[in-house]
């Protein structure tokens, strides 16, 4: 993508001429960096032209995720967020990033789909990171993803990623999804998770983080058992739906990522109507006591 097609106020993209090698990544991110007295100033980002979907990974998505329209016309709503997060961790583990990527935890995510995707496009993506501010747990920052036809027109597709680096903090805890589903839930329903999820949803997505991967591997992180993938939770979510009746072709999906989903295990998924063609969706654990995932989707 073009240099002068960045936001206004934002450094220049680094383009990039293939996605970066994930598991090289996140030994990069291993390593720890060098102390700064101050975080640099501006944003940082990186950019990738003429993305083609692989139609192999695409139907391998599509069944690890819970989507049965697997000659489907477009592509699933998350499905650019695979080709997003390397270049998000291309971003976090350079050198002049200000935090450490070990220990970020991910606290939300909001698409925007301007029109559905055709499987076979070709798409430029352009990946920025904000400066990060103050947070009531420690520093908080974004990671803001776009994807538009290639050499032409606005981007038809953008994520934003909140991240959350912990520590001493005095800032708000805004929360951006509502807390309750506004009425008796229309989709009821119980997913029992197997304990390989995480190494189907990383084979496909490219994700290999050990926390997902294996109890051994988690454990060495603080985990008691693997945990699942937020985004898989939340493309798990979105198929859900679009089983229940079809999903608008502009929209908006935004959720809250609140409590780890360990593996293996049985997650509750319900969702309730608002808004007319809008959704309010929870996944839980069975008894509704503990909330991983709080999502609203509108249509735009």
């Amino acid at each position: 993508m073009p240099e002068n097609d960045t936001p206004a106020g934002a450094v220049p993209a680094r383009e990039l001429i293939a996605l970066p090698d994930l598991l090289g990544l996140y030994a990069r991110a291993v390593v720890p960096k060098p102390r700064r007295h101050a975080p640099p100033a501006g944003e940082a980002a990186v950019s990738l032209r003429a993305v083609r979907v692989d139609p192999g990974r695409l139907r391998r998505y599509r069944e690890v995720c819970g989507h049965t329209d697997a000659e489907a016309d477009r592509l699933p709503v998350a499905y650019p967020h695979l080709t997003a997060f390397p270049l998000s961790m291309a971003l976090m583990t350079a050198r002049q990033f200000p935090l450490p990527v070990l220990g970020l935890v991910h606290l939300a995510n909001r698409i925007e789909q301007v029109r559905p995707i055709a499987p076979d496009a070709s798409l430029d993506h352009l990946v920025r990171a904000t400066a990060p501010r103050r947070h009531s747990k420690g520093r908080v920052f974004e990671i803001v993803a776009e994807a538009r036809p290639t050499g032409v027109g606005e981007p038809v597709w953008r994520s934003v990623s909140t991240y959350l680096h912990r520590g001493p903090g005095d800032g708000p805890a805004a929360r951006s999804v509502d807390e309750d589903l506004p009425q008796a839930p229309r989709l009821d329903e119980e997913w029992d998770l197997p304990g390989d999820l995480g190494r189907r949803y990383g084979a496909v997505s490219g994700d290999r983080n050990p926390i997902h991967l294996h109890p051994l591997t988690a454990r060495l992180f603080g985990f008691p058992r693997a945990i699942a993938h937020g985004m898989w939770s939340k493309a798990r979510a979105l198929a859900a739906l679009e089983r229940h009746a079809a999903l608008p072709d502009a929209l908006t999906v935004g959720v809250d990522f609140r409590r780890r989903v360990l593996l293996p295990g049985t997650a509750r998924f319900t969702a309730a109507r608002v808004g007319g063609d809008g959704w309010a969706f929870h996944l839980t654990d069975p008894g509704g006591g503990h909330r991983h995932l709080l999502g609203r989707l509108n249509p735009n």
